[in-house]
Protein backbone atom coordinates (compact mmCIF):
# COMPACT_ATOMS: atom_id res chain seq x y z
CA UNK A 1 0.00 0.00 0.00
CA UNK A 2 1.23 3.32 -1.02
CA UNK A 3 2.56 4.95 2.19
CA UNK A 4 1.76 8.50 2.22
CA UNK A 5 3.34 11.72 3.67
CA UNK A 6 1.03 13.53 5.77
CA UNK A 7 0.11 10.04 7.25
CA UNK A 8 -0.47 10.15 11.23
CA UNK A 9 -1.64 7.65 13.76
CA UNK A 10 0.44 4.46 12.58
CA UNK A 11 -0.57 2.13 15.10
CA UNK A 12 -4.49 2.90 14.54
CA UNK A 13 -3.78 2.59 11.27
CA UNK A 14 -2.12 -0.82 11.48
CA UNK A 15 -5.25 -2.26 13.65
CA UNK A 16 -8.16 -1.11 10.86
CA UNK A 17 -6.05 -1.77 8.12
CA UNK A 18 -6.45 -5.64 9.93
CA UNK A 19 -9.68 -5.67 10.50
CA UNK A 20 -10.11 -4.31 7.01
CA UNK A 21 -7.79 -7.18 5.35
CA UNK A 22 -10.42 -9.55 6.78
CA UNK A 23 -12.66 -8.08 3.93
CA UNK A 24 -10.88 -8.56 0.52
CA UNK A 25 -11.93 -6.30 -2.98
CA UNK A 26 -13.96 -9.63 -3.84
CA UNK A 27 -16.74 -8.98 -0.85
CA UNK A 28 -17.28 -5.47 -1.46
CA UNK A 29 -17.50 -6.65 -5.15
CA UNK A 30 -20.24 -9.26 -4.64
CA UNK A 31 -21.91 -6.85 -2.26
CA UNK A 32 -22.07 -4.35 -5.04
CA UNK A 33 -23.67 -6.31 -7.85
CA UNK A 34 -26.28 -7.30 -5.15
CA UNK A 35 -27.22 -4.11 -3.78
CA UNK A 36 -26.85 -5.08 -0.27
CA UNK A 37 -25.72 -3.72 2.95
CA UNK A 38 -22.29 -4.75 4.53
CA UNK A 39 -23.65 -6.59 7.71
CA UNK A 40 -21.00 -8.90 8.44
CA UNK A 41 -17.89 -6.03 7.97
CA UNK A 42 -20.18 -3.23 10.39
CA UNK A 43 -20.96 -5.57 12.46
CA UNK A 44 -17.00 -6.57 12.79
CA UNK A 45 -16.34 -2.93 12.74
CA UNK A 46 -18.64 -2.25 16.24
CA UNK A 47 -17.46 -5.09 17.73
CA UNK A 48 -13.82 -3.60 17.74
CA UNK A 49 -15.08 -0.55 18.61
CA UNK A 50 -14.67 1.42 15.99
CA UNK A 51 -17.80 2.91 15.15
CA UNK A 52 -17.68 4.23 19.24
CA UNK A 53 -14.36 6.01 18.76
CA UNK A 54 -16.20 9.53 19.92
CA UNK A 55 -18.60 7.79 22.27
CA UNK A 56 -16.44 9.03 25.92
CA UNK A 57 -15.26 6.24 27.40
CA UNK A 58 -17.73 6.73 30.44
CA UNK A 59 -20.35 5.48 27.91
CA UNK A 60 -18.41 2.46 26.69
CA UNK A 61 -16.55 4.38 23.80
CA UNK A 62 -13.14 4.99 23.01
CA UNK A 63 -13.24 8.74 23.88
CA UNK A 64 -11.31 9.50 20.65
CA UNK A 65 -11.44 12.80 18.54
CA UNK A 66 -12.68 13.49 14.98
CA UNK A 67 -9.20 12.89 14.12
CA UNK A 68 -8.85 9.85 15.01
CA UNK A 69 -12.03 9.03 13.73
CA UNK A 70 -11.54 10.60 10.27
CA UNK A 71 -8.37 7.66 10.42
CA UNK A 72 -11.07 4.78 10.39
CA UNK A 73 -12.98 6.29 7.72
CA UNK A 74 -10.14 6.76 5.51
CA UNK A 75 -8.64 3.65 6.12
CA UNK A 76 -11.97 1.56 5.23
CA UNK A 77 -11.75 3.47 1.91
CA UNK A 78 -7.95 2.88 1.33
CA UNK A 79 -8.35 -0.80 2.05
CA UNK A 80 -11.04 -0.72 -0.88
CA UNK A 81 -14.32 -0.43 1.24
CA UNK A 82 -16.64 2.08 1.12
CA UNK A 83 -18.07 3.82 4.82
CA UNK A 84 -20.76 5.11 3.13
CA UNK A 85 -22.31 2.32 5.03
CA UNK A 86 -21.70 3.18 8.69
CA UNK A 87 -19.90 6.92 8.49
CA UNK A 88 -23.38 8.05 9.60
CA UNK A 89 -22.80 6.95 13.41
CA UNK A 90 -19.78 8.95 13.47
CA UNK A 91 -21.25 12.19 13.07
CA UNK A 92 -24.79 11.59 14.14
CA UNK A 93 -22.63 10.73 17.42
CA UNK A 94 -21.15 14.12 17.40
CA UNK A 95 -25.08 16.03 17.56
CA UNK A 96 -25.50 13.50 20.65
CA UNK A 97 -22.59 14.34 22.74
CA UNK A 98 -22.16 18.01 22.29
CA UNK A 99 -26.57 18.98 22.82
CA UNK A 100 -28.05 16.17 24.52
CA UNK A 101 -29.27 15.89 27.99
CA UNK A 102 -27.36 14.00 30.48
CA UNK A 103 -30.46 11.29 30.79
CA UNK A 104 -30.58 11.41 26.99
CA UNK A 105 -26.51 10.11 26.62
CA UNK A 106 -27.20 7.63 29.85
CA UNK A 107 -30.01 6.38 27.92
CA UNK A 108 -28.80 6.28 23.98
CA UNK A 109 -24.71 5.98 24.16
CA UNK A 110 -23.91 2.81 25.85
CA UNK A 111 -26.10 1.07 23.76
CA UNK A 112 -24.53 2.87 20.75
CA UNK A 113 -21.45 2.11 21.76
CA UNK A 114 -21.98 -1.40 22.55
CA UNK A 115 -23.88 -2.03 18.74
CA UNK A 116 -27.29 -2.95 20.23
CA UNK A 117 -28.16 0.29 18.66
CA UNK A 118 -27.14 1.90 15.36
CA UNK A 119 -27.62 5.59 15.48
CA UNK A 120 -26.79 5.57 11.30
CA UNK A 121 -29.44 7.98 9.80
CA UNK A 122 -30.08 11.75 10.05
CA UNK A 123 -32.86 13.31 8.33
CA UNK A 124 -32.81 16.61 6.80
CA UNK A 125 -32.94 17.28 3.46
CA UNK A 126 -36.11 17.37 1.54
CA UNK A 127 -37.57 17.12 -2.06
CA UNK A 128 -38.84 20.68 -2.14
CA UNK A 129 -35.65 22.27 -0.46
CA UNK A 130 -32.75 20.64 -1.11
CA UNK A 131 -30.01 22.23 0.23
CA UNK A 132 -31.83 25.11 1.46
CA UNK A 133 -32.64 23.78 4.88
CA UNK A 134 -33.98 26.58 6.23
CA UNK A 135 -36.79 26.00 4.12
CA UNK A 136 -38.21 22.70 5.15
CA UNK A 137 -41.74 22.08 5.23
CA UNK A 138 -41.43 19.15 8.00
CA UNK A 139 -43.36 19.99 10.96
CA UNK A 140 -43.35 19.00 14.66
CA UNK A 141 -46.28 20.03 16.47
CA UNK A 142 -45.91 20.02 20.53
CA UNK A 143 -49.56 18.13 22.21
CA UNK A 144 -49.07 17.13 25.33
CA UNK A 145 -46.23 15.09 26.25
CA UNK A 146 -45.51 13.98 22.52
CA UNK A 147 -44.51 16.11 18.75
CA UNK A 148 -46.79 15.11 15.83
CA UNK A 149 -44.70 14.62 12.85
CA UNK A 150 -45.92 15.41 9.11
CA UNK A 151 -43.77 16.39 5.96
CA UNK A 152 -41.34 14.29 4.04
CA UNK A 153 -37.59 13.81 3.40
CA UNK A 154 -35.43 12.72 0.44
CA UNK A 155 -32.20 11.20 0.11
CA UNK A 156 -31.89 9.99 3.65
CA UNK A 157 -29.79 6.45 4.19
CA UNK A 158 -29.48 3.80 6.25
CA UNK A 159 -32.45 4.18 7.40
CA UNK A 160 -33.42 0.08 6.90
CA UNK A 161 -30.00 -0.79 8.84
CA UNK A 162 -30.79 1.70 11.69
CA UNK A 163 -32.13 1.52 14.68
CA UNK A 164 -32.39 5.45 15.42
CA UNK A 165 -32.45 8.86 13.26
CA UNK A 166 -31.68 12.28 14.02
CA UNK A 167 -34.61 14.12 12.71
CA UNK A 168 -34.62 17.77 11.62
CA UNK A 169 -38.17 19.53 11.68
CA UNK A 170 -39.72 22.68 11.99
CA UNK A 171 -41.30 23.67 15.10
CA UNK A 172 -42.44 26.87 14.66
CA UNK A 173 -43.37 28.41 11.11
CA UNK A 174 -40.69 30.67 9.56
CA UNK A 175 -43.52 33.15 9.18
CA UNK A 176 -43.09 33.36 13.04
CA UNK A 177 -39.83 33.63 13.57
CA UNK A 178 -37.08 36.67 13.47
CA UNK A 179 -34.60 34.66 11.91
CA UNK A 180 -35.48 32.31 8.99
CA UNK A 181 -32.72 29.12 10.81
CA UNK A 182 -34.37 29.62 13.85
CA UNK A 183 -37.86 27.47 14.79
CA UNK A 184 -36.26 24.19 13.56
CA UNK A 185 -35.70 21.08 15.87
CA UNK A 186 -33.69 18.13 16.10
CA UNK A 187 -35.63 15.24 17.27
CA UNK A 188 -34.59 11.17 17.95
CA UNK A 189 -36.78 9.17 16.32
CA UNK A 190 -37.04 5.66 16.84
CA UNK A 191 -37.54 4.05 13.68
CA UNK A 192 -38.60 0.70 14.55
CA UNK A 193 -41.35 2.04 16.45
CA UNK A 194 -41.93 4.73 13.43
CA UNK A 195 -42.53 2.19 10.88
CA UNK A 196 -45.51 1.16 12.60
CA UNK A 197 -47.05 3.77 13.58
CA UNK A 198 -46.80 6.89 10.80
CA UNK A 199 -43.46 6.95 8.92
CA UNK A 200 -42.66 5.37 5.16
CA UNK A 201 -39.82 4.16 3.49
CA UNK A 202 -38.95 3.96 0.01
CA UNK A 203 -36.06 3.17 -1.02
CA UNK A 204 -34.52 5.14 -3.79
CA UNK A 205 -32.93 3.39 -6.59
CA UNK A 206 -29.01 4.39 -7.75
CA UNK A 207 -26.35 4.48 -9.35
CA UNK A 208 -24.11 3.49 -6.22
CA UNK A 209 -24.50 0.76 -3.43
CA UNK A 210 -25.64 3.52 -1.25
CA UNK A 211 -28.82 2.68 0.24
CA UNK A 212 -30.66 5.75 0.18
CA UNK A 213 -34.57 6.85 0.46
CA UNK A 214 -37.26 9.04 0.65
CA UNK A 215 -39.65 9.17 3.95
CA UNK A 216 -43.03 10.13 4.36
CA UNK A 217 -44.34 11.16 7.91
CA UNK A 218 -47.97 10.90 8.19
CA UNK A 219 -49.15 12.11 12.06
CA UNK A 220 -46.02 10.16 13.37
CA UNK A 221 -46.12 10.96 17.46
CA UNK A 222 -42.35 11.28 19.16
CA UNK A 223 -41.90 11.46 22.89
CA UNK A 224 -41.25 15.21 24.05
CA UNK A 225 -38.16 13.69 25.95
CA UNK A 226 -36.88 12.62 22.79
CA UNK A 227 -36.12 16.43 21.35
CA UNK A 228 -32.70 17.42 21.57
CA UNK A 229 -31.56 20.44 23.08
CA UNK A 230 -34.16 23.35 23.74
CA UNK A 231 -37.00 23.59 20.71
CA UNK A 232 -35.83 25.58 18.07
CA UNK A 233 -32.51 25.84 18.47
CA UNK A 234 -32.25 22.49 16.07
CA UNK A 235 -30.31 24.31 13.00
CA UNK A 236 -27.68 25.48 15.39
CA UNK A 237 -27.07 22.13 16.50
CA UNK A 238 -27.21 20.18 13.34
CA UNK A 239 -24.63 22.70 12.03
CA UNK A 240 -21.94 20.66 14.64
CA UNK A 241 -22.99 17.68 12.67
CA UNK A 242 -22.46 18.84 9.41
CA UNK A 243 -19.06 20.02 10.15
CA UNK A 244 -18.00 16.89 11.09
CA UNK A 245 -19.92 15.18 8.29
CA UNK A 246 -17.87 16.98 5.89
CA UNK A 247 -14.21 16.41 7.55
CA UNK A 248 -15.02 12.70 7.55
CA UNK A 249 -16.10 12.67 4.15
CA UNK A 250 -12.94 14.83 2.92
CA UNK A 251 -10.99 12.04 5.22
CA UNK A 252 -12.91 9.22 3.15
CA UNK A 253 -11.93 10.69 -0.43
CA UNK A 254 -8.26 10.94 1.00
CA UNK A 255 -8.68 7.49 1.35
CA UNK A 256 -10.41 6.40 -1.91
CA UNK A 257 -7.39 9.34 -3.97
CA UNK A 258 -4.88 7.03 -2.51
CA UNK A 259 -6.64 4.00 -2.89
CA UNK A 260 -7.09 5.14 -6.71
CA UNK A 261 -3.39 6.53 -6.95
CA UNK A 262 -1.93 2.86 -5.38
CA UNK A 263 -3.72 1.02 -8.35
CA UNK A 264 -2.87 3.36 -10.90
CA UNK A 265 1.18 3.20 -9.71
CA UNK A 266 1.51 -0.52 -9.63
CA UNK A 267 -0.25 -1.04 -13.03
CA UNK A 268 1.51 1.85 -14.79
CA UNK A 269 4.68 0.02 -13.50
CA UNK A 270 4.13 -3.41 -14.32
CA UNK A 271 1.89 -2.95 -17.70
CA UNK A 272 4.19 -3.07 -20.54
CA UNK A 273 3.31 -1.56 -23.93
CA UNK A 274 5.82 -1.42 -27.01
CA UNK A 275 8.30 -2.48 -25.42
CA UNK A 276 7.98 0.07 -22.00
CA UNK A 277 6.28 0.27 -19.07
CA UNK A 278 3.79 2.94 -19.53
CA UNK A 279 4.39 4.37 -16.38
CA UNK A 280 7.88 5.35 -17.92
CA UNK A 281 5.92 7.80 -20.08
CA UNK A 282 5.44 11.50 -18.84
CA UNK A 283 2.40 11.72 -20.44
CA UNK A 284 1.20 9.08 -17.74
CA UNK A 285 3.76 9.83 -14.64
CA UNK A 286 2.08 13.45 -14.77
CA UNK A 287 -1.11 13.27 -14.30
CA UNK A 288 -0.67 10.79 -11.76
CA UNK A 289 2.06 12.47 -9.95
CA UNK A 290 -0.43 15.78 -9.71
CA UNK A 291 -2.90 13.45 -8.31
CA UNK A 292 -0.63 12.66 -5.91
CA UNK A 293 0.01 16.16 -4.59
CA UNK A 294 -3.36 17.37 -4.57
CA UNK A 295 -4.70 14.59 -2.10
CA UNK A 296 -1.84 15.48 -0.27
CA UNK A 297 -2.45 18.66 -0.09
CA UNK A 298 -6.03 18.02 0.92
CA UNK A 299 -5.58 15.65 3.72
CA UNK A 300 -3.45 18.56 5.30
CA UNK A 301 -7.02 20.36 5.31
CA UNK A 302 -8.96 17.58 6.35
CA UNK A 303 -6.18 17.51 9.34
CA UNK A 304 -6.75 21.24 9.98
CA UNK A 305 -10.47 20.90 10.32
CA UNK A 306 -10.16 18.01 12.57
CA UNK A 307 -7.98 19.83 15.02
CA UNK A 308 -10.35 23.00 14.93
CA UNK A 309 -13.36 20.96 15.81
CA UNK A 310 -11.48 18.65 18.50
CA UNK A 311 -10.63 21.73 20.06
CA UNK A 312 -14.28 23.13 20.08
CA UNK A 313 -13.14 26.00 17.75
CA UNK A 314 -15.00 27.10 14.67
CA UNK A 315 -14.18 25.20 11.57
CA UNK A 316 -17.13 25.59 9.07
CA UNK A 317 -14.61 27.20 6.39
CA UNK A 318 -11.84 24.49 6.88
CA UNK A 319 -14.50 21.79 6.91
CA UNK A 320 -15.96 22.84 3.53
CA UNK A 321 -12.48 23.54 1.98
CA UNK A 322 -11.25 19.83 3.31
CA UNK A 323 -14.16 18.36 1.76
CA UNK A 324 -13.91 20.56 -1.78
CA UNK A 325 -10.17 19.78 -2.28
CA UNK A 326 -10.48 16.05 -1.17
CA UNK A 327 -13.38 15.35 -3.43
CA UNK A 328 -11.86 16.93 -6.39
CA UNK A 329 -8.79 15.01 -5.45
CA UNK A 330 -10.47 11.79 -5.41
CA UNK A 331 -12.22 12.33 -8.45
CA UNK A 332 -9.80 13.40 -10.51
CA UNK A 333 -7.29 10.29 -9.41
CA UNK A 334 -10.29 8.22 -10.35
CA UNK A 335 -10.23 9.73 -13.60
CA UNK A 336 -6.29 8.84 -13.74
CA UNK A 337 -6.78 5.52 -12.40
CA UNK A 338 -9.46 4.20 -14.96
CA UNK A 339 -7.76 6.02 -18.25
CA UNK A 340 -4.31 4.03 -17.73
CA UNK A 341 -6.16 0.87 -17.08
CA UNK A 342 -7.87 1.27 -20.45
CA UNK A 343 -10.31 -1.11 -20.73
CA UNK A 344 -9.20 -2.70 -17.72
CA UNK A 345 -10.69 -0.18 -15.76
CA UNK A 346 -14.15 -1.00 -16.70
CA UNK A 347 -13.58 -4.58 -15.89
CA UNK A 348 -15.63 -5.48 -12.43
CA UNK A 349 -12.84 -7.79 -11.24
CA UNK A 350 -10.46 -4.67 -11.04
CA UNK A 351 -12.79 -2.91 -8.67
CA UNK A 352 -11.70 0.37 -9.85
CA UNK A 353 -15.36 1.41 -11.91
CA UNK A 354 -16.90 0.50 -8.38
CA UNK A 355 -14.80 3.04 -6.27
CA UNK A 356 -15.01 5.08 -9.64
CA UNK A 357 -19.01 5.27 -9.01
CA UNK A 358 -18.90 5.32 -5.40
CA UNK A 359 -15.98 8.96 -5.06
CA UNK A 360 -18.31 10.55 -7.70
CA UNK A 361 -20.43 11.15 -5.10
CA UNK A 362 -18.86 13.33 -3.20
CA UNK A 363 -19.06 15.83 -5.94
CA UNK A 364 -22.57 15.92 -4.93
CA UNK A 365 -23.36 14.99 -1.57
CA UNK A 366 -23.81 15.82 1.43
CA UNK A 367 -22.81 19.23 0.56
CA UNK A 368 -22.56 20.58 -3.48
CA UNK A 369 -19.04 22.06 -5.02
CA UNK A 370 -21.16 25.24 -5.59
CA UNK A 371 -22.73 25.75 -2.48
CA UNK A 372 -19.25 25.27 -0.92
CA UNK A 373 -17.79 28.21 -3.34
CA UNK A 374 -21.00 30.14 -2.16
CA UNK A 375 -19.93 29.65 1.49
CA UNK A 376 -16.40 30.56 1.56
CA UNK A 377 -16.92 33.48 -0.67
CA UNK A 378 -19.49 35.03 1.85
CA UNK A 379 -18.41 33.58 5.24
CA UNK A 380 -14.49 34.19 4.02
CA UNK A 381 -13.87 36.48 1.32
CA UNK A 382 -16.56 38.89 2.96
CA UNK A 383 -18.90 38.99 -0.89
CA UNK A 384 -22.18 39.72 -0.97
CA UNK A 385 -24.28 36.81 -0.58
CA UNK A 386 -25.59 35.19 -3.42
CA UNK A 387 -28.85 33.21 -2.75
Amino acid sequence: MLKAASDRYPDLRDAVRALCSQFPDEYHRKLDEQRAYPESFVDALTRAGWLAAMIPSEYGGSGLGLAEASVIMEEINRSGGNSGACHGQMYNIGTLLRHGSPEQKRHFLPKIASGEWRLQSMGVTEPATGTDTTKIRTTAVRKGDRYVVNGQKVWISRVQHSDWMILLARTTPIAEVSKKSEGMSIFMVDLGQAVKAGLTVRPIANMVNHETNELFFDNLEIPAENLIGQEGRGFRYILDGLNAERTLIAAECVGDGYWFIDRVTRYATERVVFDRPIGQNQGVQFPIAECYIEVEAANLMRWRACELFDAGEPCGAQANMAKYLAAKASWEAANACIQFHGGYGFAHEYDIERKFRETRLYQVAPVSTNLILSYVAEHVLGLPRSF
